[in-house]
Protein backbone atom coordinates (compact mmCIF):
# COMPACT_ATOMS: atom_id res chain seq x y z
CA UNK A 1 0.00 0.00 0.00
CA UNK A 2 1.07 3.58 -0.65
CA UNK A 3 0.52 4.84 2.91
CA UNK A 4 1.14 2.50 5.86
CA UNK A 5 2.41 2.70 9.42
CA UNK A 6 5.99 1.60 10.02
CA UNK A 7 7.40 1.61 13.53
CA UNK A 8 4.48 3.70 14.73
CA UNK A 9 4.73 6.39 12.04
CA UNK A 10 2.67 6.83 8.88
CA UNK A 11 4.83 6.55 5.78
CA UNK A 12 4.51 7.34 2.10
CA UNK A 13 6.01 4.27 0.44
CA UNK A 14 9.32 3.91 2.33
CA UNK A 15 9.57 7.46 3.66
CA UNK A 16 8.06 8.72 6.90
CA UNK A 17 5.69 11.66 6.73
CA UNK A 18 7.55 13.16 9.67
CA UNK A 19 10.68 13.32 7.53
CA UNK A 20 8.72 14.86 4.66
CA UNK A 21 7.35 17.52 7.02
CA UNK A 22 10.86 18.29 8.30
CA UNK A 23 12.20 18.69 4.78
CA UNK A 24 9.35 20.47 3.06
CA UNK A 25 7.15 21.95 5.78
CA UNK A 26 3.39 21.91 6.08
CA UNK A 27 0.80 22.06 4.68
CA UNK A 28 2.09 19.80 1.96
CA UNK A 29 0.56 17.48 -0.61
CA UNK A 30 2.28 14.10 -0.77
CA UNK A 31 1.81 11.72 -3.72
CA UNK A 32 2.93 8.13 -4.22
CA UNK A 33 4.39 7.28 -7.61
CA UNK A 34 3.84 3.57 -7.03
CA UNK A 35 0.14 4.10 -6.29
CA UNK A 36 -0.35 6.14 -9.46
CA UNK A 37 1.42 3.53 -11.56
CA UNK A 38 -0.56 0.71 -9.96
CA UNK A 39 -3.92 2.35 -10.68
CA UNK A 40 -3.00 3.07 -14.29
CA UNK A 41 -1.74 -0.50 -14.71
CA UNK A 42 -5.18 -1.82 -13.80
CA UNK A 43 -6.62 0.01 -16.80
CA UNK A 44 -3.78 -1.16 -19.03
CA UNK A 45 -4.17 -4.82 -18.08
CA UNK A 46 -7.92 -4.85 -18.68
CA UNK A 47 -7.65 -3.02 -22.00
CA UNK A 48 -4.75 -5.09 -23.32
CA UNK A 49 -5.51 -6.48 -26.78
CA UNK A 50 -8.32 -4.00 -27.43
CA UNK A 51 -8.34 -0.86 -29.56
CA UNK A 52 -8.57 1.52 -26.63
CA UNK A 53 -6.85 4.49 -25.04
CA UNK A 54 -6.85 5.95 -21.53
CA UNK A 55 -6.93 9.76 -21.53
CA UNK A 56 -6.06 10.94 -18.02
CA UNK A 57 -8.35 13.72 -16.79
CA UNK A 58 -5.96 16.58 -16.13
CA UNK A 59 -8.32 18.51 -13.86
CA UNK A 60 -8.01 15.82 -11.18
CA UNK A 61 -4.35 16.61 -10.57
CA UNK A 62 -2.48 18.78 -13.12
CA UNK A 63 0.96 18.79 -11.51
CA UNK A 64 3.59 18.57 -14.27
CA UNK A 65 5.35 15.65 -12.58
CA UNK A 66 2.09 13.70 -12.48
CA UNK A 67 1.35 14.53 -16.13
CA UNK A 68 4.88 13.55 -17.19
CA UNK A 69 4.50 10.24 -15.34
CA UNK A 70 1.19 9.58 -17.09
CA UNK A 71 2.77 10.37 -20.47
CA UNK A 72 5.62 7.93 -19.78
CA UNK A 73 3.05 5.27 -18.91
CA UNK A 74 1.46 5.77 -22.34
CA UNK A 75 -1.66 7.72 -21.36
CA UNK A 76 -3.38 10.36 -23.39
CA UNK A 77 -5.07 13.34 -21.75
CA UNK A 78 -8.52 14.86 -21.32
CA UNK A 79 -8.35 18.64 -20.92
CA UNK A 80 -10.91 21.40 -20.34
CA UNK A 81 -8.92 24.60 -20.89
CA UNK A 82 -6.08 26.15 -22.82
CA UNK A 83 -4.10 26.20 -19.59
CA UNK A 84 -4.45 22.44 -19.23
CA UNK A 85 -3.33 22.01 -22.86
CA UNK A 86 -0.23 24.09 -22.09
CA UNK A 87 0.46 21.88 -19.06
CA UNK A 88 0.17 18.70 -21.13
CA UNK A 89 2.60 20.05 -23.72
CA UNK A 90 5.04 21.29 -21.04
CA UNK A 91 5.00 17.83 -19.44
CA UNK A 92 5.81 16.08 -22.72
CA UNK A 93 2.29 14.79 -23.36
CA UNK A 94 1.21 13.92 -26.90
CA UNK A 95 -1.40 16.37 -28.25
CA UNK A 96 -2.45 13.71 -30.77
CA UNK A 97 -3.68 11.67 -27.79
CA UNK A 98 -5.43 14.64 -26.16
CA UNK A 99 -9.17 15.35 -26.03
CA UNK A 100 -10.39 18.91 -25.47
CA UNK A 101 -13.65 18.88 -23.51
CA UNK A 102 -15.60 21.63 -21.71
CA UNK A 103 -18.66 23.78 -22.34
CA UNK A 104 -17.07 27.22 -22.73
CA UNK A 105 -14.07 27.05 -25.07
CA UNK A 106 -12.96 30.46 -26.28
CA UNK A 107 -11.84 31.19 -29.85
CA UNK A 108 -8.28 31.48 -28.60
CA UNK A 109 -8.45 28.08 -26.87
CA UNK A 110 -9.91 26.44 -29.98
CA UNK A 111 -7.11 27.95 -32.05
CA UNK A 112 -4.51 26.65 -29.58
CA UNK A 113 -6.01 23.16 -29.80
CA UNK A 114 -6.07 23.14 -33.60
CA UNK A 115 -2.53 24.48 -33.87
CA UNK A 116 -1.36 21.77 -31.46
CA UNK A 117 -3.14 19.07 -33.53
CA UNK A 118 -5.16 17.58 -30.69
CA UNK A 119 -6.87 14.26 -31.21
CA UNK A 120 -10.38 15.65 -30.88
CA UNK A 121 -12.42 18.65 -29.74
CA UNK A 122 -15.48 17.48 -27.82
CA UNK A 123 -18.36 19.76 -28.78
CA UNK A 124 -21.03 20.57 -26.22
CA UNK A 125 -23.43 22.84 -28.13
CA UNK A 126 -24.49 23.86 -31.63
CA UNK A 127 -23.00 27.35 -31.27
CA UNK A 128 -19.69 25.71 -30.36
CA UNK A 129 -19.83 23.67 -33.58
CA UNK A 130 -20.27 26.91 -35.52
CA UNK A 131 -17.40 28.58 -33.67
CA UNK A 132 -15.01 25.65 -34.19
CA UNK A 133 -15.88 25.53 -37.89
CA UNK A 134 -15.18 29.26 -38.23
CA UNK A 135 -11.86 29.13 -36.38
CA UNK A 136 -10.73 26.09 -38.37
CA UNK A 137 -11.64 27.85 -41.62
CA UNK A 138 -9.62 30.90 -40.63
CA UNK A 139 -6.61 28.66 -39.96
CA UNK A 140 -7.06 26.63 -43.13
CA UNK A 141 -7.61 23.45 -41.11
CA UNK A 142 -10.28 20.81 -40.62
CA UNK A 143 -11.19 20.47 -36.98
CA UNK A 144 -11.42 16.92 -35.57
CA UNK A 145 -14.60 16.81 -33.48
CA UNK A 146 -17.00 14.64 -31.53
CA UNK A 147 -20.20 15.62 -29.78
CA UNK A 148 -20.51 15.00 -26.09
CA UNK A 149 -24.01 13.54 -25.95
CA UNK A 150 -26.04 13.78 -22.78
CA UNK A 151 -27.59 10.31 -22.40
CA UNK A 152 -29.90 11.36 -19.53
CA UNK A 153 -28.62 8.58 -17.28
CA UNK A 154 -28.60 9.09 -13.51
CA UNK A 155 -25.10 8.42 -12.19
CA UNK A 156 -26.51 8.22 -8.63
CA UNK A 157 -23.76 10.40 -7.25
CA UNK A 158 -23.55 13.84 -5.61
CA UNK A 159 -25.69 16.35 -7.58
CA UNK A 160 -22.72 18.70 -8.01
CA UNK A 161 -20.74 15.99 -9.83
CA UNK A 162 -23.59 14.38 -11.76
CA UNK A 163 -23.23 15.49 -15.37
CA UNK A 164 -25.39 13.26 -17.56
CA UNK A 165 -28.96 14.37 -16.77
CA UNK A 166 -31.21 16.63 -18.86
CA UNK A 167 -30.88 19.52 -16.41
CA UNK A 168 -27.06 19.53 -16.46
CA UNK A 169 -25.13 22.11 -18.47
CA UNK A 170 -22.93 19.51 -20.13
CA UNK A 171 -23.26 17.97 -23.57
CA UNK A 172 -25.96 18.08 -26.23
CA UNK A 173 -29.36 16.47 -25.78
CA UNK A 174 -29.58 12.85 -26.89
CA UNK A 175 -32.62 13.69 -29.03
CA UNK A 176 -30.67 16.42 -30.88
CA UNK A 177 -27.55 14.38 -31.61
CA UNK A 178 -28.48 12.95 -35.00
CA UNK A 179 -29.52 16.36 -36.32
CA UNK A 180 -26.28 17.94 -35.06
CA UNK A 181 -24.09 15.24 -36.59
CA UNK A 182 -25.94 15.66 -39.91
CA UNK A 183 -25.26 19.40 -39.75
CA UNK A 184 -21.61 18.91 -38.77
CA UNK A 185 -20.81 16.50 -41.58
CA UNK A 186 -21.88 19.13 -44.12
CA UNK A 187 -19.44 21.76 -42.83
CA UNK A 188 -16.26 22.24 -44.85
CA UNK A 189 -13.93 22.70 -41.90
CA UNK A 190 -15.19 19.86 -39.68
CA UNK A 191 -14.00 16.26 -39.55
CA UNK A 192 -16.12 13.86 -37.48
CA UNK A 193 -13.86 11.73 -35.28
CA UNK A 194 -16.19 10.15 -32.75
CA UNK A 195 -18.87 10.48 -30.11
CA UNK A 196 -18.70 10.76 -26.34
CA UNK A 197 -20.51 11.07 -23.04
CA UNK A 198 -19.71 11.56 -19.37
CA UNK A 199 -22.42 10.92 -16.81
CA UNK A 200 -20.73 11.98 -13.58
CA UNK A 201 -17.98 11.47 -11.06
CA UNK A 202 -17.40 9.16 -8.10
CA UNK A 203 -19.28 6.23 -9.67
CA UNK A 204 -19.16 3.12 -7.48
CA UNK A 205 -21.24 0.78 -9.65
CA UNK A 206 -20.66 0.10 -13.37
CA UNK A 207 -24.40 -0.17 -14.14
CA UNK A 208 -25.01 3.54 -14.97
CA UNK A 209 -21.89 3.63 -17.15
CA UNK A 210 -22.98 0.50 -19.01
CA UNK A 211 -26.49 1.93 -19.46
CA UNK A 212 -25.05 5.13 -20.90
CA UNK A 213 -22.70 3.12 -23.14
CA UNK A 214 -25.65 1.13 -24.52
CA UNK A 215 -27.48 4.34 -25.43
CA UNK A 216 -24.38 5.79 -27.09
CA UNK A 217 -23.68 2.57 -29.02
CA UNK A 218 -27.26 2.47 -30.31
CA UNK A 219 -26.94 6.10 -31.39
CA UNK A 220 -23.63 5.31 -33.07
CA UNK A 221 -25.28 2.54 -35.09
CA UNK A 222 -27.94 4.96 -36.35
CA UNK A 223 -25.32 7.55 -37.28
CA UNK A 224 -23.27 5.03 -39.21
CA UNK A 225 -26.38 3.77 -40.97
CA UNK A 226 -26.91 7.38 -42.08
CA UNK A 227 -23.40 7.42 -43.55
CA UNK A 228 -21.62 9.21 -40.69
CA UNK A 229 -18.61 7.10 -39.63
CA UNK A 230 -17.68 7.12 -35.93
CA UNK A 231 -14.02 6.40 -35.22
CA UNK A 232 -14.15 6.35 -31.42
CA UNK A 233 -16.61 6.12 -28.55
CA UNK A 234 -15.55 8.08 -25.48
CA UNK A 235 -17.38 6.91 -22.35
CA UNK A 236 -15.75 9.45 -20.05
CA UNK A 237 -14.41 8.68 -16.61
CA UNK A 238 -15.86 9.16 -13.16
CA UNK A 239 -14.92 5.83 -11.62
CA UNK A 240 -14.99 6.32 -7.86
CA UNK A 241 -12.66 5.56 -4.98
CA UNK A 242 -13.16 4.72 -1.33
CA UNK A 243 -13.18 7.77 0.92
CA UNK A 244 -15.18 6.41 3.85
CA UNK A 245 -17.64 3.55 3.53
CA UNK A 246 -18.08 3.43 -0.24
CA UNK A 247 -17.60 0.05 -1.89
CA UNK A 248 -16.57 0.93 -5.45
CA UNK A 249 -16.37 -1.97 -7.86
CA UNK A 250 -12.86 -2.69 -9.20
CA UNK A 251 -11.64 -0.67 -12.17
CA UNK A 252 -11.49 -3.89 -14.18
CA UNK A 253 -15.24 -4.38 -13.77
CA UNK A 254 -16.01 -0.92 -15.12
CA UNK A 255 -13.68 -1.48 -18.07
CA UNK A 256 -15.14 -4.92 -18.77
CA UNK A 257 -18.64 -3.43 -18.79
CA UNK A 258 -17.56 -0.75 -21.25
CA UNK A 259 -15.88 -3.30 -23.52
CA UNK A 260 -18.95 -5.54 -23.44
CA UNK A 261 -21.19 -2.62 -24.45
CA UNK A 262 -18.95 -1.95 -27.46
CA UNK A 263 -18.63 -5.58 -28.49
CA UNK A 264 -19.12 -5.97 -32.23
CA UNK A 265 -18.35 -2.33 -33.00
CA UNK A 266 -15.15 -1.30 -34.72
CA UNK A 267 -14.92 2.04 -32.91
CA UNK A 268 -12.01 2.65 -30.58
CA UNK A 269 -12.89 2.88 -26.89
CA UNK A 270 -11.70 5.94 -24.96
CA UNK A 271 -11.89 6.29 -21.18
CA UNK A 272 -11.05 9.50 -19.28
CA UNK A 273 -10.26 8.55 -15.66
CA UNK A 274 -8.79 10.96 -13.14
CA UNK A 275 -9.83 10.39 -9.53
CA UNK A 276 -9.47 6.59 -9.79
CA UNK A 277 -5.80 7.00 -10.77
CA UNK A 278 -4.63 9.73 -8.38
CA UNK A 279 -7.28 10.08 -5.65
CA UNK A 280 -5.96 7.52 -3.19
CA UNK A 281 -2.38 8.15 -4.30
CA UNK A 282 -2.17 11.42 -2.38
CA UNK A 283 -2.71 12.99 1.02
CA UNK A 284 -2.56 16.44 2.57
CA UNK A 285 -0.03 16.66 5.40
CA UNK A 286 -0.83 19.30 8.03
CA UNK A 287 0.28 20.30 11.51
CA UNK A 288 -1.87 21.12 14.54
CA UNK A 289 -1.40 24.74 15.60
CA UNK A 290 -3.86 24.84 18.52
CA UNK A 291 -6.14 22.56 20.47
CA UNK A 292 -9.29 24.54 21.22
CA UNK A 293 -11.79 22.91 23.58
CA UNK A 294 -15.31 24.31 23.65
CA UNK A 295 -18.66 23.77 25.34
CA UNK A 296 -20.35 22.38 22.21
CA UNK A 297 -17.41 21.25 20.09
CA UNK A 298 -13.67 20.89 20.42
CA UNK A 299 -11.36 21.89 17.61
CA UNK A 300 -7.97 21.03 16.22
CA UNK A 301 -6.86 24.19 14.43
CA UNK A 302 -4.37 23.12 11.76
CA UNK A 303 -2.19 24.97 9.27
CA UNK A 304 -4.12 23.63 6.25
CA UNK A 305 -7.49 25.09 5.36
CA UNK A 306 -10.34 25.16 2.87
CA UNK A 307 -8.12 27.06 0.44
CA UNK A 308 -5.84 23.99 0.39
CA UNK A 309 -8.58 21.34 0.25
CA UNK A 310 -11.93 22.69 -0.91
CA UNK A 311 -13.88 19.43 -1.17
CA UNK A 312 -15.23 19.29 2.41
CA UNK A 313 -16.56 22.85 2.27
CA UNK A 314 -17.82 22.52 -1.31
CA UNK A 315 -19.37 19.04 -1.27
CA UNK A 316 -19.43 18.24 2.45
CA UNK A 317 -16.95 15.59 1.32
CA UNK A 318 -15.54 13.13 3.86
CA UNK A 319 -11.78 12.49 4.09
CA UNK A 320 -10.20 10.19 6.64
CA UNK A 321 -7.84 12.00 9.01
CA UNK A 322 -5.00 9.98 10.55
CA UNK A 323 -2.47 10.94 13.17
CA UNK A 324 0.99 10.58 11.64
CA UNK A 325 2.33 9.12 14.89
CA UNK A 326 0.30 6.27 16.32
CA UNK A 327 -0.98 7.12 19.81
CA UNK A 328 0.46 5.45 22.87
CA UNK A 329 -1.35 2.33 24.06
CA UNK A 330 -4.25 3.28 26.28
CA UNK A 331 -4.45 6.87 25.03
CA UNK A 332 -8.07 7.96 24.86
CA UNK A 333 -9.18 9.93 21.78
CA UNK A 334 -11.16 13.14 21.92
CA UNK A 335 -13.77 14.04 19.30
CA UNK A 336 -12.63 17.06 17.32
CA UNK A 337 -13.55 19.14 14.32
CA UNK A 338 -10.40 19.63 12.25
CA UNK A 339 -10.49 23.24 11.04
CA UNK A 340 -8.20 25.77 9.43
CA UNK A 341 -7.46 29.46 10.03
CA UNK A 342 -9.67 30.80 7.19
CA UNK A 343 -12.29 33.35 8.26
CA UNK A 344 -15.28 31.24 7.17
CA UNK A 345 -17.49 28.95 9.23
CA UNK A 346 -17.26 26.52 6.31
CA UNK A 347 -13.49 26.22 6.77
CA UNK A 348 -13.20 22.63 7.93
CA UNK A 349 -11.35 19.54 6.76
CA UNK A 350 -13.22 17.06 8.95
CA UNK A 351 -15.92 17.05 11.60
CA UNK A 352 -16.45 14.94 14.71
CA UNK A 353 -13.32 12.78 14.43
CA UNK A 354 -11.93 10.80 17.37
CA UNK A 355 -8.24 11.68 17.48
CA UNK A 356 -5.34 11.68 19.88
CA UNK A 357 -3.50 14.86 18.94
CA UNK A 358 -1.91 17.93 20.47
CA UNK A 359 -0.33 21.16 19.32
CA UNK A 360 2.58 20.46 16.99
CA UNK A 361 1.38 17.00 15.98
CA UNK A 362 1.09 16.00 12.33
CA UNK A 363 -2.15 14.84 10.71
CA UNK A 364 -2.66 13.25 7.31
CA UNK A 365 -5.86 14.05 5.41
CA UNK A 366 -6.22 10.98 3.23
CA UNK A 367 -7.48 10.42 -0.33
CA UNK A 368 -6.53 13.95 -1.34
CA UNK A 369 -4.64 13.21 -4.55
CA UNK A 370 -7.57 14.27 -6.76
CA UNK A 371 -9.28 17.67 -6.69
CA UNK A 372 -7.09 18.82 -3.84
CA UNK A 373 -4.28 21.04 -5.05
CA UNK A 374 -6.08 21.53 -8.38
CA UNK A 375 -8.97 23.32 -6.60
CA UNK A 376 -6.79 25.27 -4.17
CA UNK A 377 -6.77 29.07 -3.95
CA UNK A 378 -5.09 32.01 -2.27
CA UNK A 379 -8.13 33.03 -0.24
CA UNK A 380 -7.17 35.10 2.84
CA UNK A 381 -3.85 35.72 1.02
CA UNK A 382 -2.56 32.27 1.94
CA UNK A 383 0.30 30.87 -0.17
CA UNK A 384 -0.54 27.54 -1.72
CA UNK A 385 1.04 24.37 -0.37
CA UNK A 386 4.07 22.49 -1.61
CA UNK A 387 3.69 19.24 -3.55
CA UNK A 388 5.99 16.25 -3.08
CA UNK A 389 6.15 13.06 -5.15
CA UNK A 390 7.55 10.04 -3.30
CA UNK A 391 9.32 7.31 -5.23
CA UNK A 392 10.37 4.51 -2.89
CA UNK A 393 12.68 6.07 -0.31
CA UNK A 394 13.13 9.29 -2.29
CA UNK A 395 11.01 12.44 -2.05
CA UNK A 396 10.98 14.98 -4.85
CA UNK A 397 9.68 18.53 -4.50
CA UNK A 398 7.50 18.84 -7.62
CA UNK A 399 6.00 22.21 -6.73
CA UNK A 400 7.64 24.60 -4.30
CA UNK A 401 5.55 26.30 -1.66
CA UNK A 402 4.37 29.73 -2.77
CA UNK A 403 6.04 32.70 -1.10
CA UNK A 404 4.00 35.63 0.13
CA UNK A 405 5.63 37.78 -2.55
CA UNK A 406 4.19 35.44 -5.21
CA UNK A 407 0.69 36.45 -4.13
CA UNK A 408 0.99 39.99 -5.46
CA UNK A 409 3.73 39.57 -8.07
CA UNK A 410 1.22 40.26 -10.87
CA UNK A 411 -0.29 43.33 -9.22
CA UNK A 412 0.72 46.99 -9.29
CA UNK A 413 -0.07 50.12 -7.31
CA UNK A 414 -1.33 53.08 -9.26
CA UNK A 415 0.71 56.30 -9.00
Amino acid sequence: MAFTYRNGELCAEQLSLGEIARRFGTPCYVYSRAAIESAYAEYSRTLAGHDAIVCYSVKANPNLAVLALMAKLGAGFDIVSGGELARVLAAGGDPRKTLFSGVGKTENEIEQALQANVLCINLESEPELERVNAVAGRLGKRAPVAFRVNPDVDAKTHPYISTGLKQNKFGVAHDDAERLYAAAVRLANIEIRGIGCHIGSQLTDPAPLVEAAARIVALTARLEAAGIPIGHIDLGGGIGIRYRDETPQPIARFVAGALAALEGHRARLILDPGRSIVGNAGLLLTRVEYVKPGPARSFLVVDAAMNDLMRPALYDAWHAVNAVHEPSPGARPTTYDVVGPICESGDFLAKERPLVAGAGDLLAVMSAGAYGMSMSSNYNSRPRAAEVLVDGADAHLVRRREAVQDLFALERILP
